[in-house]
């Protein structure tokens, strides 16, 4: 007789889709995990989940990422958060769109349901794979501790923007570097937090802003609640995201958020942050500035903001992928 749930546990970490793999799969019903074995999305990944598929003959499997087994007779559920990897120019190759082409759609096609993060990705799925709306179910992101607005804030002396992600090009980050500089506030500083290239350190020297910047290297989550809790404001410039986990994490702590208005940003911010074209850099450098110049702005964008994560919660996101 088959085995119940076999979920690929492999995916969770410090990144996006590795809060989802980790808090989601600790709230489901008992079952199994491939820990071990190759990375995900390696080379090898596809032979080696296909055998451990097969090997192991559970009712079901399901991917909290987006590495389904290529060929398997048991049903199986993945998620896919975004197309980025293919959407955005400069962020593909030749060896992603393969993946995508040869692993992904196909599997979409034969797979009880795809799970993605928002509706702007579910939309962009059912068109790349050509799938009946059914078939692709939305399941959301969540927050949740340390992401809460009681609890150390960081000291700094001095005002300051906040930016959390990384350096890919469809983050959007020269943008705030170009808005940043423009911003008349002798005292205001630009934080940037993540995992962030040897590049971003150059840009910010060559555009005359290193003495106003500080670059924090890989912050623990507990590092990244002290610093939305005492931002200024945070700044998510992105040209595309799947979700946008910073902008949930720093309104459940209470960071007033400026965010782009582009691809599924709009859905996780609502009303309670503002939204703003992220090709435009003046209308970036205005916004700082309005938050910087009224304490009323940034305390009702702060009551907004925690208001509005409470909305998103990881039991809320479990829920539905059990539910599938």
């Amino acid at each position: 007789m088959r085995n119940g749930l076999l979920c690929d546990a492999r995916w969770a970490g410090s990144h996006g889709i590795g809060r989802f793999a980790f808090e989601v799969l600790r709230r489901l019903p008992e079952h199994r995990q491939l820990a071990g074995g190759p990375e995900p999305l390696s080379a090898v990944d596809p032979f080696w989940l296909a055998w451990q598929v097969a090997a192991r003959r559970p009712r079901l499997y399901f991917s909290p990422g987006f590495n389904p087994p290529p060929l398997s007779s048991v049903p199986f559920v993945f998620t896919i958060h975004d197309l980025i990897h293919i959407r955005v120019p400069a962020e593909t190759t030749p060896a992603k769109r393969m993946y995508y082409r040869l692993i992904v759609k196909p599997a979409c096609r034969r797979a009880r349901r795809v799970l993605t993060v928002s509706e702007y990705s579910r939309a962009e799925i059912i068109r790349w794979a050509d799938l009946p709306p059914e078939r692709v179910v939305t399941v959301g992101n969540g927050v949740g501790p340390p992401f809460e607005p009681e609890g150390p804030r960081r000291q700094t002396g001095y005002p300051y923007v906040l930016y959390v992600g990384n350096s890919r090009p469809h983050k959007g980050l020269f943008n705030l570097l170009l808005a940043f500089r423009g911003t008349p506030s002798p005292d205001l500083r630009l934080v940037l937090a993540g995992r962030l290239s040897a590049e971003t350190s150059r840009c910010v020297e060559s555009l005359g802003i290193g003495h106003r910047t500080e670059i924090v290297d890989s912050p623990t989550d507990q590092d990244l609640a002290c610093l939305y809790r005492g931002a200024l404001c945070l700044v998510i410039p992105s040209l595309v995201e799947g979700f946008g986990l910073p902008a949930l994490e720093g309104m459940a702590c209470g960071a007033p958020v400026i965010a782009s208005r582009a691809t599924a940003l709009p859905e996780v911010v609502g009303e309670a942050g503002v939204l703003v074209d992220p090709l435009d850099v003046t209308a970036i450098r205005r916004e700082i500035e309005l938050v910087l110049g009224s304490p009323q702005r940034q305390a009702a964008m702060r009551a907004k903001g925690i208001e509005r994560a409470r909305q998103f919660t990881w039991d809320k996101v479990a829920a539905k992928v059990r539910a599938v």
